[in-house]
């Protein structure tokens, strides 16, 4: 047999392959996320000597009060709706007052801020009096989260196993790319392969040896699209590609630091407004030093390294949204939020960056029905935003010209939904070429580097999903969509086992960012959504985005409680 028919066979066989191999991985990474886990039981018990009845406590932190939100509901019109916090530290069990109108009582004394509670002391709510008892005293069944009410008995995929999987995906796309030559070194895709496997592998040796973490999964999911990322560059922008690499190992950094820095919460929320300040000089710099590109401001150059100020702000935002609960049911603590959130929101808007404009006030309305778990909360806003959408589409049909800046964001209003209409123009020329290449990559793609999509204006950055498509197949676009969706799933099911309100609300909303990113890259691509400009989380080109990737993705592995709490 001709050994060219051999040859092509073999390349057809492992672009088929690899769309498979994906879902595996993506699979394995989530069910591994399920395993591992403590039973679920009370931490400690509230007994009530009254009524003989016994309250078991979850969390970490308690919210107790009138309110049918809080988390131990007192059914005593003397308590208020929010009257104080019950919470858990490293010291013991504390309760902390959130101004309630009758005052919390322990062994009969008023406290003020934080006072412990030891087992067998008596808490007082208004007129209602319970006991400290510990966990093991309560002995109903407790009703388990959904995520991990039907876990498997079976072990995990261990975590080298995980790693060797997705070593061996990256390995099969350095492949592929050896198959395109234009006359560059045939062996680049391996050098490029050997070097991110360099830092996948020495990343997992320092959290499995050296910090002796039992889970690695949600590190191997951020590992496995970010080489995705950075192989794709290797027949593009070769250059690009060690540049997103090094990327990564910042961003990887970042995420070390960020996990250690708040494994005491109470810590974070002392440098919470430091920090605001923080975020709101770095947006301002984007004002005063940024460089219009792509019609916002919002690129600062220092010399031949330029950065996007308001990807880092990113994570700032999702650290100051979150507190712990009995800072958290404070009047002041919502109203500076508020203020902050007025003023990024505010500041992007001057930069006409109006796509992280959007991911900034989607993740707001998170962290606003996170503290107050009421949806009405978010009408308001919403509706405002609404009204501001449609009076902007309208405008953009009516008015030819509004500063150039603001006029091209009017371009792409007008194009929605009619980009074929703009195929030949500016408003709609990128997204019809992205619906005609991810039709022509079908499901199993052409092989990296032999698209055509790759010769067009930010293939690698905000469109990266249709290179994705074109080269590795549609198949492999949308597992590695999925990969980054799910995690909304995953942060809201760890988030009722978390220590810390901190956490619960840090992950929820650094998960939502990413996935509402996620959706205006894609949905803006295909034009469902319009063309905003945002990145593919962790897979398009730019170091600022993967940097900032990376520290949101530090806050949903804080919230899992084998974090901190489990060794090897």
């Amino acid at each position: 047999m001709d050994m060219s028919v051999l040859f092509d066979a073999g390349v057809v066989g492992l672009r088929m392959l690899m769309p498979l191999y994906a879902i595996v991985i993506v699979y394995q990474c989530y069910a591994a996320m399920r395993r591992r886990r403590r039973p679920e039981k009370p931490l400690v018990s509230l007994y009530n000597p009254k009524s003989g009845g016994m309250i078991p406590v979850v969390f970490w932190e308690n919210a107790i009060g009138r309110s049918k939100s809080s988390d131990i509901v007192i059914n005593d019109m003397t308590v208020s709706k929010n009257h104080c916090v019950l919470l858990r530290r490293s010291k013991g069990w504390f309760i902390s007052d959130v101004g309630s109108a009758a005052g919390t009582f322990v062994n009969g004394v008023k406290i003020r801020g934080r006072a412990q509670v030891l087992i067998d002391d008596i808490i007082r709510v208004g007129n209602t009096e319970y006991q400290l008892k510990r966990g093991d005293d309560f002995n109903s069944p407790l009703r388990s989260s959904w995520f991990f009410s039907k876990v498997s008995d079976k072990p995990a995929i261990q975590a080298w196993k995980l790693m060797l999987m997705i070593t061996l995906f990256h390995l099969f796309m350095a492949v592929e790319a050896m198959f395109w030559n234009d006359g560059t070194n045939v062996f680049s895709p391996f050098i490029l392969f050997g070097a991110l496997a360099a830092v996948e592998w020495g990343f997992f040796s320092v959290s499995y040896f050296a910090l002796r973490r039992v889970n690695f999964e949600l590190e191997s999911l951020g590992l496995f699209l970010t080489g995705i990322g950075v192989m794709m560059l290797v027949r593009q922008v070769e250059r690009s590609a060690y540049v997103q690499l090094i990327a990564a190992g910042l961003g990887i950094a970042l995420y070390c630091v960020i996990i250690k820095f708040i494994e005491d919460p109470d810590r974070a929320d002392k440098i919470r407004f430091p920090v605001m300040i923080i975020a709101v000089l770095m947006l301002a710099s984007s004002i005063v030093l940024g460089r219009v590109t792509n019609g916002a401001a919002n690129w600062v150059y220092i010399g031949s390294i330029s950065f996007q100020p308001s990807e880092f702000v990113k994570t700032l935002f999702i650290f100051i949204g979150a507190s712990a609960l009995d800072k958290l049911q404070t009047k002041r603590n919502l109203i500076e939020f508020i203020i902050f959130s007025v003023v990024c929101v505010g500041l992007l808007a001057l930069m006409s960056d109006f796509g992280a404009a959007l991911i900034f006030f989607v993740t707001f309305l998170l962290v606003v029905f996170m503290r107050s778990g009421d949806i009405k909360t978010v009408l308001l806003p919403v509706g405002s935003v609404a009204a501001a959408f449609v009076a902007l589409r309208f405008f953009a049909e009516r008015i030819n010209f509004i500063g150039d800046r603001f006029n091209y964001v009017l371009n792409r209003f007008k194009a929605y939904r009619h980009v074929w209409d703009y195929a030949n123009e500016a408003a709609g020329y990128q997204q019809v070429r992205v619906l005609t290449y991810i039709a022509s990559g079908g499901l199993f793609g052409v092989g990296i580097g032999n698209g055509y999509f790759k010769q067009y204006f930010a293939s690698e950055s905000d469109l990266v999903f249709a290179l994705v498509a074109e080269e590795m197949g549609v198949i492999v676009a949308i597992v590695a969509a999925l990969a980054v969706a799910l995690l909304m799933i995953y942060a809201r099911a760890i988030a009722t086992r978390s220590r810390s309100t901190f956490y619960s609300i840090s992950s929820c909303c650094a998960a939502g960012l990413l996935v509402v990113q996620l959706s205006l890259n894609i949905f803006g691509a295909t034009d469902i959504l319009p063309l905003t400009g945002v990145t593919f989380p962790f897979v398009s080109c730019g170091g600022s985005s993967l940097i900032s990737c990376w520290g949101l993705l530090a806050f949903i592995k804080a919230a899992d409680e084998r974090t901190y709490s489990m060794k090897r």
